[in-house]
């Protein structure tokens, strides 16, 4: 009597919330989405001379602070939020806590963008309490339900803290260099999680989306993959890099392309072209090894800039992987079947063609680079916008199964 009369309680408190409240992947992916264009759409506008905003710091540093501590943490806050419920069975971060942490969000992007005239700290200690929080809301269910194993995120999120701390240290000292060592930690770190979440999901999603056998792992190739990637972040991060020769840098980053292009391939990407959210997610995972062999050729002493391949990773591996899984993951936690409007095929090539651009376009064509960059911001705008038109009445209903969350 007392379990029945707890659930009436438990649903009555669910059906007062607000849906777009009840789980952290409905805010944070539709706040991100959004800001995702009208950051890209601003940046368009302000490399083209068609606006001048009052940014923090200059307008290269918010580009690429935003698209990474703003856009990126975003989704990652809301997959790891919402994740940690399906690993513990313990109700995850929702109502009060959950509006706070978006409102925490908002307000770091409102300062990044208007806050030129303000002073550093100020909007650098605003940005930076996000992630913090994140990770105590996410760490606190953890190790309530004493699942160490995901612990591995925690020390992530702070890491990440760390390094955005480091790049408004840049700003507020004028050390340019500070900027891009900040940066580059986030990018790495950042492509870690991506291996290892794709490493732990990829397998299924992949066996259950084409009724095909599940491969199997071959653990060694799984911990020199992801030890591969873990000691390029160690590099950068203890700033060791300097210390080695260009043809040793060329070497790790060689073999940490081909570990994970090994480990992608045996997934067999071409049984999954009938489906849209598999072979957009492969190709999302199949710009990690691209990024990293477009290091490897840069310090084998190629024409490759450290931009072109960051971009692999960022607007390559991340954008596309953000917007497959934000497809994925909107239907599934809202119970409905993983089945995506047409539409949103055509929002995952436009995003790919995007990443194209931006990468090879503006390398292999360099005369041609400025209206790459105008390409790859239209497509990726017009992609995300779709998501945001499909997916809006999606994460603001209740779940279609009438469940929690």
């Amino acid at each position: 009597m007392s379990n029945h009369r707890h659930s009436v309680t438990d649903m009555s408190r669910e059906q007062s919330l607000t849906p777009l409240l009840r789980q952290a992947f409905r805010p944070m992916f539709l706040l991100g989405a959004l800001y995702s264009v009208v950051a890209m759409a601003l940046w368009g506008m302000m490399l083209s001379g068609h606006l001048v905003l009052n940014v923090y710091a200059n307008v290269m540093f918010w580009h690429q602070h935003e698209m990474i501590f703003g856009f990126v943490a975003a989704i990652i806050v809301g997959f790891l939020l919402t994740a940690v419920q399906n690993w513990t069975g313990t109700r995850a971060t929702h109502g009060a806590s959950l509006l706070i942490l978006a409102l925490v969000w908002m307000l770091g992007r409102v300062l990044m963008l208007f806050g030129g005239s303000l002073p550093p700290l100020l909007v650098a200690t605003v940005d930076l309490i996000f992630l913090p929080l994140a990770a105590v809301f996410f760490g606190h269910i953890i190790l309530k339900a004493e699942q160490v194993r995901n612990l591995f995120f925690v020390p992530i999120l702070l890491l990440l803290t760390i390094s955005n701390g480091i790049m408004h240290a840049g700003v507020i000292l004028n050390q340019f260099q500070f900027v891009h060592y900040g940066s580059m930690n986030a990018v790495w770190l950042v492509t870690l999680v991506m291996s290892v979440v794709s490493g732990r999901v990829l397998p299924m999603f992949t066996a259950n989306g084409t009724n095909t056998p599940k491969v199997q792992p071959l653990v060694w190739l799984d911990r020199a993959a992801l030890g591969s990637i873990w000691l390029i972040f160690v590099l950068q991060f203890l700033l060791l890099k300097p210390l080695l020769a260009p043809s040793l840098l060329s070497a790790f980053y060689a073999i940490a392309a081909l570990l994970n292009f090994a480990r992608l391939i045996r997934l067999k990407m071409w049984i999954t072209w009938r489906v849209p959210l598999l072979w957009s997610l492969h190709i999302a995972v199949a710009f990690i090894p691209l990024g990293l062999a477009l290091f490897a050729l840069r310090y084998a002493g190629f024409a490759v800039s450290i931009s072109t391949g960051v971009h692999a990773l960022t607007a390559g591996a991340m954008g596309i992987m953000i917007l497959s899984m934000m497809a994925r993951v909107s239907l599934g936690h809202s119970g409905r079947l993983l089945q995506p409007k047409v539409i949103m095929t055509i929002a995952f090539a436009l995003v790919i063609l995007a990443a194209v651009s931006r990468v090879f376009l503006t390398w292999l064509l360099p005369g041609f680079a400025l209206q790459g960059y105008y390409f790859a911001i239209i497509a990726w705008v017009v992609a995300y916008v779709f998501y945001i038109v499909v997916y809006t009445p999606i994460l603001t209903a209740p779940r279609a199964d009438g469940r929690p969350g």
